[in-house]
């Protein structure tokens, strides 16, 4: 069993496992949208040739992890262990989608920071010689979660200027213990913020507190400062949530500079596609981060790349009781060499 560093909040992997594979699908919205050609498949429809969009949310989670594994040269095919969560209850998507898979699964829920809790399970699992390989999943579907969420999609609601929509895609990484690369190096989990908005329909101001509270315990106990990165991306905050964040590092006179960017702000054409402040929903940073950015780290645009993907732990029954929203933003460090 390799042997990890604990720093303050930040685990750093001395044997760090591999992305071995990794796969995106995505849905026709996102298929439009200006990352069009760096998904793996985009499909035509809501349904996916499902009877149901919870059974399409499915299906695309499936087809995700199914394409991961045949470009991960596993043995028999199949990963040792599945760590998967979506937003339906009872994370039932992912249930659904992986019940004839002859591995155990994790369910997860991070809510929209799912892919980057799941990776930072499957690192440590796989870097402590636990399992040899993992498969590290997740999705959403902007029909299943208007159901689940808002608004049933005939009532026809306006959105608020702030709001963001779901994100119809899924994305999967498969880690091994070896291989060349990238590899994830340094996992630092989240702790729940709550900074006590209250909006359903802003999302972004709720959950950039958590990115920040993250992003800040990472670079202190790393002693690494935002320019270290060629990428730091975070998971749906969208185009507010991001000047949010921005503006919390700026007090403390930190500038995240050019190479911060945003899962939610780089899915969609934000004036031509009409989704207000961007994409949100985990399969945002999932399919972002396997369509878009380890393609870019495997082609040899970037080398390192931290993800932190964030969520808001609200439900409709807590939220309508007048609560506020807690969040939560877990960070990986995914780099090009094992440092």
């Amino acid at each position: 069993m390799s042997e990890s560093t604990i720093k303050n909040s930040t685990i750093s992997l001395s044997r760090a496992p591999s992305v071995a594979g990794f796969a995106s699908v995505v849905g026709r919205k996102e298929g439009e949208g200006p990352l069009r050609a760096r998904f793996d498949e985009i499909v035509p429809d809501a349904h996916a040739g499902q009877k149901s969009w919870e059974q399409a949310e499915s299906a695309m989670l499936r087809r995700a992890l199914d394409l991961a594994c045949s470009r991960s040269a596993l043995p028999g095919g199949v990963p040792e262990c599945l760590l998967a969560g979506d937003l339906q209850n009872q994370c039932a998507a992912s249930a659904y989608a992986l019940r004839d898979v002859p591995a155990p699964l994790w369910g997860l829920y991070g809510a929209c920071s799912t892919m980057s809790e799941s990776l930072c399970l499957g690192a440590l699992l796989v870097g402590a010689g636990y399992f040899a390989s993992a498969a590290c999943a997740t999705g959403s579907h902007f029909c299943s979660a208007e159901r689940q969420f808002r608004y049933p999609l005939e009532y026809g609601s306006v959105r608020a200027p702030t709001a963001q929509w779901t994100v119809t895609g899924a994305g999967c990484v498969v880690l091994a213990a070896e291989g060349p690369g990238p590899y994830i190096t340094r996992v630092t989990p989240g702790r729940v913020v709550d900074a006590g908005v209250k909006d359903l329909a802003n999302m972004g101001a709720a959950m950039a507190p958590a990115a920040y509270d993250t992003l800040s315990s990472h670079f202190a106990s790393t002693g690494r400062g935002p320019d270290y990165y060629d990428v730091i991306l975070t998971g749906d905050l969208g185009r507010l949530g991001q000047e949010i964040l921005r503006d919390l590092f700026a007090a403390d006179g930190v500038d995240l500079g050019a190479n911060y960017m945003d899962c939610g702000v780089l899915i969609y054409d934000l004036k031509a596609q009409d989704v207000h402040c961007g994409g949100s929903g985990c399969g945002c940073s999932a399919s972002v981060l396997c369509g878009h950015f380890l393609r870019g780290m495997r082609d040899g645009l970037w080398r390192r790349v931290l993800f932190a993907a964030t969520g808001a732990l609200m439900s409709p029954t807590v939220s309508q009781q007048g609560e506020s929203i807690p969040s939560v933003c877990h960070a990986a460090a995914i780099e090009s060499e094992r440092c």
